[in-house]
């Protein structure tokens, strides 16, 4: 019986430090320095939502992540065609993550667009240069009619 509690033990302590080093690999709070998206159509890259965009992604060393990302120039919409483009301006989401080597996966739990509850979305990343460069998954843009790409963008640390 000892043999099985000390094999247990054991397996806990050698695993878990293996998941809780893939995850350091993110945790923190990262600024928005730049975001393109690719077309998957014609392979070309232009700015999404202007030069300067902002926001933010935030991992927690307890696995739950949360991205406010918004477009350049924004403004306080005053008509329901306003509030539509505001909409169309910006992304924002938030569940529980894990991270396997150079990609993390999202359960997505509360969303801008309601289509992502209880969806997961996965991300390519890299960190370089103390930089954070980041690759979405080929889907459908809703804010390009349904046209296919992915999202390309890079952060780094916030201050």
């Amino acid at each position: 019986m000892a043999k099985w509690i000390f094999a247990i033990l054991l397996s806990v302590l050698v695993v878990q430090p293996a998941f809780a080093d893939d995850r350091d690999k993110v945790v923190g709070i990262w600024k928005l320095m730049s975001w393109e998206v690719e077309f998957q159509d014609s392979g070309k890259r232009e700015p999404l939502y202007g030069t300067h965009p902002s926001g933010y992604i935030i991992f927690t060393p307890q696995g739950r992540m949360m991205t406010l990302l918004e477009g350049e120039g924004r403004k306080t919409p005053q008509t329901n065609d306003e509030r539509a483009k505001a909409f169309q301006s910006m992304l924002a989401y938030s569940g529980t993550y894990t991270v396997e080597g150079d990609r993390w996966i999202t359960k997505v739990d509360a969303s801008w667009n309601p289509a992502w509850r209880g969806t997961e979305q996965s991300r390519n990343f890299k960190i370089e240069g103390g930089r954070l460069y980041v690759i979405a998954m080929w889907q459908p843009q809703p804010n390009f009619g349904g046209r296919v790409g992915r999202g390309v963008l890079s952060f780094e640390p916030a201050k």
